[in-house]
């Protein structure tokens, strides 16, 4: 399971090292493709299999599901971590949602995202608010059995 958050650079070459605890659960490489959020989202390669075959059964004449298979297999890339722990993400994701130098890496459980400081802390605002929090999730059945 994906948790918690780090602060993380890019290199020159466009390489972000990926916490160590990620690390071992992106053996059989990775997927990365672009969140709902302005992040990236990166996915464990057997679990972004899932989610295509999900999406691929949608049908092709809803015009929301051609959409979201555009916006999850057009801009999405395999990717591995390299013996230094380090995942190269390609320029198109990175410039799809402005990352440059710094990133925060937080985990999501299934799977970990990436953010712009500037972007995650404007999601971290909204978090922070805990009577909107409290409003938006009171439906959801969150208890522990």
């Amino acid at each position: 399971m994906f948790l918690g958050r780090y602060d993380h650079t890019f290199d020159e070459k466009g390489r972000v090292s990926i916490p160590v605890r990620f690390r071992e659960l992106l053996s059989d490489g990775a997927y990365v493709t672009q969140g709902f959020d302005r992040n990236l989202m990166v996915w464990r390669a057997n679990d972004f299999e899932r989610i295509y075959e999900q999406i691929n059964s949608l049908s092709i004449t809803d015009p929301d599901a051609r959409l979201l298979k555009r916006l999850i297999f057009a801009n999405a890339a395999k990717v591995d971590v390299d013996k230094s722990g380090r995942m190269l993400l390609p320029n198109f994701l990175r410039e799809a949602v402005d990352l440059s130098t710094n990133t925060i890496i937080v985990g999501v459980g299934d799977y970990f995202e990436l953010w712009t400081p500037e972007n995650w802390q404007k999601q971290s605002d909204q978090m922070q608010d805990s009577d909107t929090t409290a409003k938006r999730f009171a439906a959801l059945n969150l208890t522990a059995k």
